[in-house]
């Protein structure tokens, strides 16, 4: 979760001058996030380890044949095993990434590797343990942010795109940029352009509070209390496999995030996030009106 804040700028290089970029809520929650979302994956991983099958409906089964839709496995291969992953009827020969990885020298049935799991050995009870707090965690540091972002007018400020930049030339120009690793320079890199707004919005508001319901869904005790969740998400198996959709979307977010973090301009993006202030190369016509 980041923001863009206008405020005091300062001096930096020549033809560059620093301004507040992100204020310290948006840091700490942004860092805090990391912290929880590293933990909730390789927890969650560990969990997913134990039934390594997604299915649509109220109900799993272990009868065949087999009614999940995805499924990481391993079977045997000789006097050795090969690791399967099925996304319906494509089964795909993962092995030694997914449902057979090597552990202690050998190489053993396993959903995900034990590399990117925790506990790192199976044991879906610590898993558990390690998957709910920082879940808890992350809700509490979440509605901060949230309460930060509506009190603070950051999501209509920051967030929320302009008319000007929904429509569809302003759009594809946009993409063709971003394609071409072509970013906004000068005054324009003060703000998030339109992907930018579109997709953490689309996290912050869809893809976040999505994992938390479905994962709450999940919970014998939350259900005694709101039992209308089941309905809303067909059923305890569903929302694991909509839980386990929402988690990949953030990974991928993650993911091209870093990416463009690095390509941007890491150093001058991480010292953001850390002291709130960016450097901004000024155009030509910047100087000049500066």
């Amino acid at each position: 979760m980041t923001s863009v804040t206008s405020g005091a700028t300062g001096t930096a290089k020549p033809g560059k001058v620093l301004f507040y970029r992100h204020s310290l809520a948006v840091r700490v929650t942004h860092w805090l996030n990391v912290l929880c979302l590293s933990f909730l994956l390789m927890s969650g991983l560990q969990i997913f380890n134990a039934h390594p099958y997604l299915y649509w409906g109220q109900y799993g089964s272990d009868a065949l044949p087999d009614p999940s839709f995805i499924s990481i496995g391993a079977v045997q291969d000789g006097d050795t095993v090969k690791g399967v992953t099925r996304i319906g009827s494509l089964s795909l020969n993962t092995t030694g990434v997914l449902g057979a990885s090597t552990e202690n020298g050998e190489l053993g049935p396993r959903a995900f590797p034990s590399w990117i799991t925790i506990p790192s050995y199976q044991d879906l009870a610590t898993g558990r343990r390690w998957h709910f707090f920082f879940a808890w965690f992350f809700v509490i540091n979440g509605l901060v942010y949230l309460l930060y972002g509506l009190i603070g007018r950051h999501f209509r400020r920051d967030l929320v795109p302009t008319r000007d930049q929904l429509t569809p030339g302003h759009l594809a120009q946009e993409v063709a940029d971003h394609a071409r690793l072509r970013f906004p320079k000068g005054e324009k890199a003060r703000h998030y352009n339109s992907l930018q707004k579109l997709t953490y919005m689309a996290v912050v508001f869809i893809v976040l509070p999505l994992m938390v319901l479905t994962g709450l869904t999940m919970s014998p005790g939350f259900n005694a209390i709101f039992p209308w969740l089941l309905d809303v998400f067909g059923g305890r198996q569903s929302a694991r496999t909509i839980h386990f959709i929402a988690a990949s979307l953030i990974v991928l977010f993650v993911i091209v995030h870093v990416v463009m973090v690095l390509v941007s301009g890491f150093w001058n993006n991480l010292r953001s996030m850390i002291t709130g202030y960016y450097a901004l190369k000024l155009e030509p016509k910047d100087e000049v009106s500066k």
